[in-house]
């Protein structure tokens, strides 16, 4: 039979075969390869138990993306969630979020929560700063139901995966979203005003008639996965325009004199904190490199 991971636990996953979910476990020679199933792929079953629905995965059938964090395959696009307050955004995450969709080429939207908690001035602040770059920026507010009916059409037809730092609202939003899988949530903790982690494995959610969403395991780190210094620019597509104008070939954007990209940020065509966190993946990049000799 053939289905999709729909969650993994403890070595065991979940395949959904029209409709009906086998508890398997993944032969022992996708071990030997090196090879790890992800939720989202595409799998073939051997039933052992109709009566108890277990089985084994035998076959990993070809997938057409996927990502290492988090780790899922077979996507439409991503939702990136940040909150706009209550905890405010890191955006050099939300930036390294991004990079690593671009590497995989999937199209991304980024959705803000919490808006009810900020003034206009700080959403339009972060509308200005990626209303240059192709992603297509949401304000929402789950709590009070604010937006959600926009990001629900959004998701509609896709298959789409969710990422971002704890305590953004992430759960409430798939809970407004859908009537069957209720997330936990968790509160802000006051000492860190980070959240908690409430979501602690990957799971592929029905929001309809071929859409699902992935809800993943919340985290506020992201390192720069193995791209050279040289290559990070590629992943911000608003520079691509303003490279040529670079008076060096190879130009890194950094001390360089008659820097296309330094004088478009200056012109305020490229947002002065997009460009900072461009100079800090560099610079991550650098020492990983360094680290590495």
């Amino acid at each position: 039979m053939t289905g999709r991971i729909v969650k993994g636990i403890a070595g065991f996953y979940y395949v959904d075969c029209d409709g009906t979910v086998y508890e398997c476990k993944a032969r022992g020679v996708f071990r030997k390869q090196q090879i790890k199933p992800l939720v989202g792929d595409l799998v073939t079953v051997e039933v052992i138990s109709a009566e108890e629905k277990t089985g084994n995965i035998i076959e990993i059938l070809p997938r057409k993306n996927e990502l290492i964090r988090p780790a899922v395959a077979n996507i439409d696009q991503a939702l990136v969630i940040f909150a706009v307050n209550s905890p405010a955004p890191n955006l050099c995450l939300l930036d390294k979020f991004l990079l690593s969709m671009e590497t995989e080429k999937i199209p991304t939207i980024i959705c803000f929560n919490k808006m009810d908690l900020a003034t206009d001035e700080e959403q339009n602040s972060l509308r200005i700063c990626y209303e240059m770059t192709p992603y297509e920026v949401l304000f929402v507010s789950a709590q009070k139901d604010i937006g959600m009916q926009a990001l629900s059409e959004k998701l509609k037809g896709r298959v789409t995966t969710v990422a971002g730092p704890s305590g953004v609202g992430k759960s409430t939003i798939i809970n407004k979203l859908q009537d069957g899988v209720v997330m936990e949530t968790g509160a802000i903790s006051e000492k860190t005003a980070r959240g908690k982690h409430t979501t602690r494995h990957s799971e592929f959610i029905s929001l309809g008639t071929d859409s699902y969403i992935l809800d993943t395991p919340g985290f506020t780190s992201l390192s720069v996965a193995d791209i050279a210094p040289q290559e990070i620019s590629l992943y911000f597509p608003e520079f691509e325009k303003h490279e040529p104008y670079c008076r060096f070939q190879g130009c890194m954007h950094l001390k360089e004199p008659k820097c296309g990209i330094k004088d478009a940020v200056l012109r305020g065509e490229i947002a002065r904190e997009r460009y900072e966190s461009y100079r800090t993946m560099v610079e991550e990049a650098k020492e990983r490199k360094r680290y590495e000799r």
